[in-house]
């Protein structure tokens, strides 16, 4: 029996979960519309290679921190709703199951919450 994982490690390992997801959804995002006929594409391709910056470097910090503490994450059995992780951590093996509409809305939130980290603060023209 393994003791109870903290939020901030759980933060972690899912971290290494849905970090990828976000960056492959995004650099896709961004593919398509350097291909897409706008007008103006510079805003969108700034808006979402700063997205990509911040997610990678959140990445970055996660998988150095798990190489760090040796913690480790593996992907488990998949099926139609399911995929299971294996999170390995001080001795223990955490045996967790995500439903891919959950992986799916949560990557979605954190794509959103990284385009959001990319708009400026303040109107420019006041």
């Amino acid at each position: 029996m393994s003791p109870l994982m903290s939020k901030e490690l759980i933060l972690h390992f899912e971290n290494m979960i849905y970090l990828p997801f976000v960056l492959i959804i995004l650099n896709k995002d961004r593919g398509l519309i350097d291909t897409m006929p706008f007008k103006m594409k510079r805003p969108y391709l700034q808006l979402v290679d700063q997205a990509i910056k911040f997610a990678e470097n959140d990445l970055r910090a996660t998988r150095i921190y798990m190489k760090k503490q040796q913690f480790k994450i593996i992907e488990g059995k998949k099926d139609d709703l399911f995929t299971e992780y294996v999170f390995y951590y001080n001795g223990y093996e955490d045996h967790r199951k995500y439903m891919h509409f959950h992986l799916r809305n949560r990557t979605e939130e954190l794509i959103g919450m990284y385009l959001s980290m990319s708009m400026p603060l303040e109107n420019p023209h006041p």
